[in-house]
């Protein structure tokens, strides 16, 4: 059960989930979530792909930290922007992000 096919399968069940997550959720919170769940799924395929490649350096690895510290870097910006939007309309709905506007 530990070759490359058994990570590709969990990598596109996550990669679904955090698309359904995305694409149906309304506050934004959750799509916060997805987005995260999307990210780990691709992490999961440059590990997988840098452990069965048998490459001789850690390129996966470092592709793997590199989007762990954009993930958290889009976590705070993120964040932030809900806060704000919390603060100025009431709610994290992001149909009501809309009066935000111009």
């Amino acid at each position: 059960m530990n070759n490359l096919e058994s990570y590709l399968f969990v990598s596109s069940v996550l990669f679904t989930f955090g698309i359904f997550g995305v694409i149906t959720r309304k506050n934004a919170v959750a799509i916060l979530m997805g987005i995260e769940l999307i990210l780990n799924s691709a992490n999961i395929n440059f590990i997988a792909f840098n452990r069965f490649g048998n490459f001789e350096v850690l390129d996966g690895h470092i592709f793997s930290i590199f989007v762990v510290v954009l993930a958290a870097a889009e976590a705070a910006i993120a964040l932030a922007i809900i806060i704000n939007l919390f603060k100025n309309v009431g709610t994290v709905d992001v149909d009501e992000a809309k009066e935000l506007r111009g």
